[in-house]
């Protein structure tokens, strides 16, 4: 009797069905959606069919590329301050434990603390406005970052860590073939999680401003949309707002399967 493996066409059923399964989901649930909104009458004003938000982000779309563009620029500048910052000082803490003990209240206080209660602070402080904007985002999508590289650096073996002292290795070998390596899983599984955080970010931070009136990127559209009680509009850019949380989670996603999938077992066991 032939393995499952052995059995034609199973490979590709498998590598089909992460696909295609998501995406029937979605479709029965968009046309249960428009069936319900049609079968009850609903006004559009309450709850629009998807075929009316389509059509709207169709129509739309030309005045509303500034401000994707420019929730893009702010996710992903948020994502590599957090990145480049979170790495350089999680490698301080992991490298001396008085940095950590002197510097990891601020990063905690700075983690707890709402954004949403900060970021009118900060854009009176902060003149330029997309500037204002970085800091709030950045801090959103900064400690889960700079938590999982601390963790990561020092969940390196320590028979391996004593095996590198027993043959003078210096503090850059050490960081480099030992701790780095046994760093890169943890900092990767974070990668996915400050992608969405940094999108989060720049949405709260947005509505402040646009709160403000400030017009910036899609969540000033939504907070318009939702004063002309143009809600169609308004679903459309959260569709928008949506689609682009999805493209950075498959980005990270791809991203570690990369970097890990050829030597990791989060990822190896997936090509089983």
């Amino acid at each position: 009797m032939p393995r499952t493996a052995d059995v034609p066409g199973e490979g590709a059923t498998r590598r089909i069905l992460p696909f295609a399964m998501p995406g029937l989901t979605l479709v029965a649930a968009l046309v249960l959606w428009e069936f319900l909104v049609r079968y009850h009458e609903v006004p559009h004003y309450l709850i629009p069919a998807p075929s009316l938000i389509a059509s709207t982000l169709v129509r739309d779309f030309s005045s509303l590329t500034g401000s994707i563009w420019f929730t893009v620029q702010l996710t992903m500048c948020a994502l590599g301050l957090a990145i480049v910052g979170g790495v350089l000082i999680g490698m301080c803490f992991a490298l001396s434990r008085t940095v950590e003990m002197s510097l990891f209240p601020f990063a905690v206080v700075l983690q707890v603390t709402p954004v949403i209660a900060i970021a009118p602070l900060i854009l009176i402080y902060v003149r330029d406005t997309f500037a204002a904007l970085l800091v709030c985002a950045w801090i959103v999508a900064f400690f889960p970052i700079l938590s999982s590289t601390v963790i990561g650096l020092r969940s390196a073996d320590h028979n391996l860590r004593d095996l590198f002292t027993l043959y003078g290795a210096t503090r850059w070998q050490r960081m480099r073939l030992l701790l780095a390596p046994s760093a890169l899983p943890y900092f990767m599984a974070a990668l996915k999680i400050a992608g969405g955080l940094s999108l989060i970010g720049a949405v709260v931070a947005e509505f402040v401003a646009g709160a403000a009136g400030q017009n910036t990127g899609l969540a000033s559209r939504i907070l318009e949309s939702s004063f002309r009680n143009e809600i169609p509009r308004m679903f459309a850019v959260l569709l928008l707002v949506s689609l682009l949380g999805i493209a950075i989670f498959l980005f990270t996603s791809w991203l570690s399967k990369a970097v890990l999938g050829h030597w990791h077992e989060s990822e190896l066991e997936r090509e089983k």
